[in-house]
């Protein structure tokens, strides 16, 4: 594992996720309050002009800041700032990159991304990591 306090300029942070799944976004619309059916029932989903059902902007945005968490001791973010580019359907596997762009003192500018098994990115910005 990369030692944020030794990370250069130009190195990267990488995970792939398991594949999306129906009970990964019950569980999410509960938690968030954000019970939209075009996130949990294929019906609705299809009855709004989607193929099928998508996964929360925000579910997708929470599970990119799983690249950090093994860093929890060593600091936190402190500014996270996303663009939604794509959507997250069931069964699409993600894959979570960040990649340090600027280091100054104990703050680590990031480039993230989450993109689909299709290479398709699906969230892209920018996160603040500041060292303790």
């Amino acid at each position: 594992m990369t030692v944020l306090k030794e990370i250069s300029i130009g190195e990267s942070l990488e995970t792939t996720l398991k594949p999306v799944n129906r009970m990964d976004l019950i569980k999410y619309s509960g938690s968030s309050g954000d019970f939209n059916p075009i996130h949990t029932i294929d019906e609705e989903a299809k009855k709004a002009g989607l193929p099928g059902i998508i996964a929360h902007g925000m579910w997708t945005m929470g599970n990119l800041s799983k690249l950090f968490t093994p860093y929890y001791e060593d600091g936190y973010i402190t500014d996270y700032n996303i663009r939604f580019s794509g959507m997250v359907f069931l069964n699409d596997v993600l894959t979570l990159k960040a990649e340090l762009v600027e280091k100054i003192d104990q703050s680590l500018l990031f480039d993230v991304k989450a993109v689909n098994q299709h290479e398709k990115d699906v969230v892209k910005g920018k996160i603040k990591f500041e060292l303790c």
